[in-house]
């Protein structure tokens, strides 16, 4: 694998090692003052132990040196930890004449090392990874990390003035951070030095890496970083088969179990004794940075608890890591809204697209032609279509119309003004005329909230035409003109009931008022305003007495609902 990335990128790594030149010899100067400032025998433990030298200058809090800098290469950043290491009995006074000038280009060419996966952030923050082909790809410097992210952004054609960066990194890569702490800690935490310099836990990799991005993305893009509608997510994922190879050494008080979803982590701790006693003592006694701790009495158990191995020594709690993370790019925008009021027409047109057993119920739906035209402006994914409540597919939308949002996800353009005017002309010069809408609005984020003002609040009016088994006299005109808010109970309607809790709900009827029909004595207009929520057409005819009282009810005769029309739903959003 080390072989493969070294050859699959052999002319980038070249192109970036010949380039450390390029880089501010201030930085480099001030980079390595104060490496000195860093006790050698704590690098050469971690870098003998496979950790990437940003995941070293993290752990001892030296990220605001390197992140402020991402034009530094990956070789440089390791020439000058080597540089240190070699150097050990020197110390921090050793000065530039007495070892070798980081800063001579063929010094830094002459550098090489191993590429070995680091075993903390999995290659992360060494800007490795498998790309969603598969393909292992590799960056030297955080600035050229970055320039990918900028160039995969312009092509997927967004149009911002900020963003906003997000991480998602595996679950292992935050239990190895607080194992390798521990570990440091443990081994470490005696030391003046240590307790002195450090505090009680390091900058996460997740935050080392936005930090080290963040700067060089603001420059290639021309705009700046904050709580953006615009997100870039950078996902990074492991795989099972690849997890399951990562065991974490547990310690009593020092690596704790943490609860995780992941069931191979969960396992790895469970199974941790069996490997432990699988371990090769040889190679514990033998590798570099291992430290002589004191002996506990021989138990089952013992090595476990004190971090040790059995042998006396502390053993690195992170094992070798053989495969990197996969990343997917992300660039994506918080849903906007269109909104405004609708109007229907048809007795045969939903609200919503409407299937059952693959048979399309009604001619159209609102949500199609509404969000159908709205859509490709936005030049969005997809769309979501959202009313202030909804009427059946046989009840008109008559009045000032129905107030709705259209929520656009992850929408590349924001209509202007003009071209808003352009979809609701548009969407009222249709052939079929079903569907008309008027004062639409863009809204951006805030859509949800005119919506929901007032919504629990709101009343409706309807105007419905009813037929009752006898004559209508003035009597009963002067029986249902007369209540005002008048209390009624519903319980769920047979009709809904196979979709709908069975609950009995109290609602309100605020007011009624009777429009005979010349030349017919059964058939009436009833106009009525009720409270949200109250089902019309129950209220006509009770439901089989399920709802009441009822018109029926009230006149002492059968009542049945022909028509319904919705004549005002009484919201102040979209108002002309």
């Amino acid at each position: 694998m080390a072989d493969g990335v070294a050859t699959a990128h052999n002319d980038d790594e070249e192109a970036h090692v010949s380039s450390a030149t390029e880089a501010n010899k201030d930085d480099l100067g001030f980079l390595r003052d104060a490496v000195r400032t860093l006790p050698p025998q704590i690098l050469k433990d971690l870098l003998s132990n496979g950790v990437c030298t940003r995941c070293i200058f993290r752990l001892l809090i030296l990220h605001e040196e390197i992140c402020s800098r991402p034009s530094l290469s990956t070789p440089i950043l390791s020439a000058i930890l080597h540089e240190l290491t070699e150097h050990e009995g020197d110390g921090a006074n050793s000065s530039a004449g007495e070892t070798k000038d980081l800063i001579d280009t063929e010094h830094v060419q002459d550098f090489q090392e191993e590429f070995r996966f680091c075993r903390v952030c999995l290659g992360i923050l060494q800007f490795v990874h498998n790309d969603d082909k598969g393909m292992l790809m590799k960056k030297h410097r955080a600035s050229d990390f970055a320039a990918a992210i900028g160039d995969a952004v312009k092509q997927d054609g967004h149009n911002f003035d900020s963003f906003s960066l997000e991480v998602s990194l595996p679950p292992i890569v935050d239990v190895n951070e607080q194992a390798v702490w521990s570990y440091i800690k443990k081994k470490y935490g005696s030391q003046p030095w240590f307790r002195e310099k450090y505090p009680s836990e390091s900058i996460a990799v997740k935050d080392f890496l936005k930090l080290s991005v963040t700067n060089p993305l603001e420059k290639l893009l021309d705009v700046k970083s904050n709580e953006s509608s615009f997100r870039i997510r950078l996902t990074y994922t492991l795989s099972d088969a690849s997890a399951m190879k990562q065991p974490i050494h547990e310690s009593n008080g020092c690596y704790k179990r943490r609860k995780c979803k992941s069931k191979w982590l969960r396992c790895a701790v469970d199974d941790l004794h069996l490997k432990r006693e699988q371990n090769d003592i040889d190679f514990i006694k033998n590798s570099a940075g291992l430290h002589k701790v004191e002996r506990h009495e021989p138990s089952r158990n013992s090595s476990i608890e004190s971090g040790d191995d059995g042998t006396g020594f502390l053993a690195f709690p992170i094992e070798k890591v053989i495969q990197c993370c996969s990343l997917n790019f992300q660039f994506y925008k918080t849903p906007i809204y269109v909104g405004g009021r609708y109007l229907k027409y048809s007795r045969n047109v939903s609200q919503t697209r409407w299937i059952i057993d693959d048979e399309r119920m009604g001619e159209a739906s609102i949500e199609e032609i509404v969000g159908g035209n709205i859509l490709p402006i936005c030049q969005g994914d997809s769309y979501k279509f959202h009313a202030a409540g909804r009427e059946d597919i046989d009840v008109r939308m008559l009045g000032t119309g129905r107030p709705f949002l259209v929520e656009i996800q992850n929408a590349r353009q924001f209509p202007s003004d003009e071209l808003i005017k352009d979809i609701e002309m548009k969407i009222n010069n249709l052939e079929s005329k079903f569907v008309r809408v008027k004062n639409l609005k863009f809204l951006g984020s805030q859509g949800w909230e005119l919506m929901r003002e007032g919504e629990a609040e709101k009343q409706k009016q309807y105007a419905a035409l009813v037929w009752i088994s006898r004559p209508l006299n003035n009597d009963d005109v002067q029986t249902l003109s007369s209540p005002k808010d008048m209390q009624i109970l519903q319980k769920t309607p047979i009709r809904v009931l196979h979709r709908r809790s069975p609950l009995e709900r109290e609602k309100t009827i605020h007011w009624m008022r009777i429009e005979r029909i010349a030349g017919s004595s059964h058939y009436f207009l009833l106009h009525l305003c009720t409270q949200a929520g109250t089902y019309i057409k129950e209220f006509v005819h009770g439901d089989l007495g399920r709802t009441h009282p009822s018109v029926g009810s009230i006149l002492g005769c059968r009542a049945e609902i022909l028509q319904l029309d919705v004549t005002d739903v009484k919201m102040d959003c979209f108002q002309a």
